[in-house]
């Protein structure tokens, strides 16, 4: 029966989410008003050099625009950093998967194609292996739904389109299906700094027997805690501490770390 993944005894990743915009790296608010950052080459060698784990790179415009994602900017973040790059957004066959691994990538996100088209989450994991497939899913919270029994829907297309989806029902389908790691982004806590999701994030991690990732709300390093050691995440996108016009103070990924092991007792990578 699936069960709470915990962390003992593995390393706890921090992952920084890239939302790409005509090759620029944007922060969002509960998926909306996106600001600019920076050049997405020059953020990642940033985020990088300074220790992060793993970056993910949602081309966010690419779905909803029905085309393929942009490969030139992937090379040139893939060219920048040495850890594991995952990308999303405009992935609609085998075809723009390979696409976007010969750019680079080691791992594929789907999102929206996957709720239109579940059986090309089966596709990649036979093609490339269950461990290079991420099932990303935008979730919001409707209590009031009653044919959404965890209170949890899932949205697509930048959160604009309701699928009437239950989340639970569909990251344990997602599993069967051969994701190999789930992605929780949750659109009510997107950009606000006040912490993670722990109810879905937790809920899921619960359902299915892979690696979760927390995503939305980081705005401390005790928010990365609690989605390790009070929601069973594997790992935590921290993209507003890293780099938010919104945030008062960014905070740099090894001083994250040394909280995360000093205070919490977590085990991380550190450089």
């Amino acid at each position: 029966m699936p069960g709470l993944t915990t962390t003992t005894g593995l390393t706890t990743r921090l992952i920084a989410c890239f939302d790409i915009i005509d090759g620029r790296v944007t922060k969002a608010r509960r998926f909306e008003d996106n600001i600019d950052v920076g050049d997405a080459a020059e953020v990642a060698a940033s985020v990088y050099a300074d220790g992060i784990d793993e970056i993910i790179f949602y081309d966010i415009l690419a779905s909803a625009q029905r085309r393929q994602a942009d490969l030139n900017t992937i090379r040139k973040v893939a060219e920048t950093v040495f850890v594991p790059l995952t990308v999303g957004g405009g992935i609609r066959s085998l075809e723009d998967m390979h696409a976007v691994l010969a750019a680079g990538a080691e791992k594929i996100s789907l999102d929206s194609m996957a709720v239109r088209n579940p059986s090309i989450i089966t596709e990649g994991s036979a093609e490339f292996g269950r461990q290079c497939i991420v099932q990303s899913m935008q979730v919001k919270r409707v209590p009031t739904a009653p044919e959404i029994p965890s209170g949890y829907e899932v949205f697509i297309d930048g959160a604009r389109q309701a699928t009437g989806l239950d989340a639970i029902a569909w990251a344990r389908r997602g599993e069967e299906l051969g994701a190999g790691e789930i992605c929780v982004n949750s659109i009510d806590q997107d950009g606000t700094h006040e912490g993670y999701d722990l109810e879905i994030t937790r809920a899921i991690a619960e359902a299915v027997n892979l690696p979760v990732i927390a995503s939305g709300g980081a705005g401390s390093a005790e928010h990365a805690a609690a989605a390790f050691t009070e929601a069973g995440a594997s790992a935590a996108i921290v993209s507003s501490l890293l780099y938010s016009p919104r945030m008062e103070r960014t905070v740099p990924v090894g001083e994250i770390k040394a909280e995360l092991a000093k205070r919490y007792g977590l085990p991380v990578r550190l450089t």
